[in-house]
């Protein structure tokens, strides 16, 4: 039966609703990327763009890299752009636009994240990498989805335990990256751990300007958390859900982040864009 159009919804021209692409437009090796400012900060360094659009937040170019076909698309900032992205996205590849059909050979895209985040561990300094082994989600979106195929109970229950997590609040979920891309991109110049994903940037970070938060202490308890040798590295909003959603859908995905400020000691980089600049040159030589 065919998808409605109330529920995949297309452009005049035929073109996804949000990110306004055609499945020709984009490549099966995406970087994703929170700022549309950093799309051509990334993309300078290509041999060639074949293609580029913009709506609202949503930018994309697609080219070449040294012979391998790269898309780069801006998500905005948070986990409801991300549920935007990947879904939108998966239909292009993954759904007859013609007939609103899902395509009896699915396609699984490679989805690499540059992102800039604050580190939670005092030993993870400002201008160094972090490989996401796994996305905590303290959001909740999606729990919209059928997650049991990618949750990690062991570490969830570990981390309510914990945390004496408020059950006012949603449950958290834990999602592995593609371990076939972690090995692509690990070295000894990147850091690995947890990344905990909020769903804003003030209070669900433990930020307080005028508002009182509901656990003042949920930051230690977080950076405090270990499991079976694994600890939580950095806090962002983006990196469970792409995991989450990436594994539903059967794509695959990892999350690097630049760390520009370190929680822990209140330190703050004094170039970040320098950092961000490394992490792409590191990112291009292993995608």
């Amino acid at each position: 039966m065919p998808i409605k159009e109330s529920e995949l919804i297309l452009n005049p021209d035929g073109s996804v609703y949000h990110l306004n692409l055609k499945p020709e437009n984009i490549a099966e090796n995406i970087i994703f990327v929170g700022d549309q400012n950093r799309v051509e900060k990334i993309t300078k360094h290509f041999d060639s763009i074949s293609f580029e659009i913009q709506k609202r937040e949503f930018k994309t170019q697609t080219g070449i890299y040294r012979g391998k076909h790269i898309s780069v698309i801006s998500t905005g900032i948070g986990p409801d752009n991300i549920d935007i992205v990947l879904n939108e996205l998966d239909a292009l590849v993954n759904i007859d636009l013609n007939t609103r059909q899902p395509k009896k050979v699915l396609k699984s895209l490679n989805i690499v994240r540059v992102g800039t985040s604050g580190s939670l561990q005092q030993d993870i300094p400002v201008d160094s990498f972090v490989l996401s082994t796994h996305g905590l989600d303290l959001n909740a979106m999606m729990h919209a989805y059928q997650i049991n195929s990618v949750s990690n109970p062991d570490i969830e229950n570990a981390f309510i335990e914990h945390t004496h997590w408020n059950s006012d609040k949603g449950r958290p979920l834990v999602i592995e990256n593609d371990k076939s891309l972690e090995k692509k991109f690990e070295s000894h110049l990147v850091f690995k751990g947890i990344t905990a994903t909020a769903g804003g940037f003030y209070g669900p970070q433990g930020r307080v300007l005028r508002l009182p938060l509901q656990d003042p202490d949920l930051n230690h308890k977080i950076d405090s958390f270990h499991f079976k040798g694994v600890r939580i590295s950095n806090l962002e909003m983006e990196t469970s859900v792409i995991y989450g959603l990436s594994k539903l859908l059967g794509h695959k995905a990892l999350s690097l982040n630049a760390i520009i400020a370190n929680r822990a000691n209140g330190t703050f980089s004094e170039n970040p864009g320098l950092a961000v600049e490394k992490l792409i040159t590191y990112t291009l030589e292993r995608i």
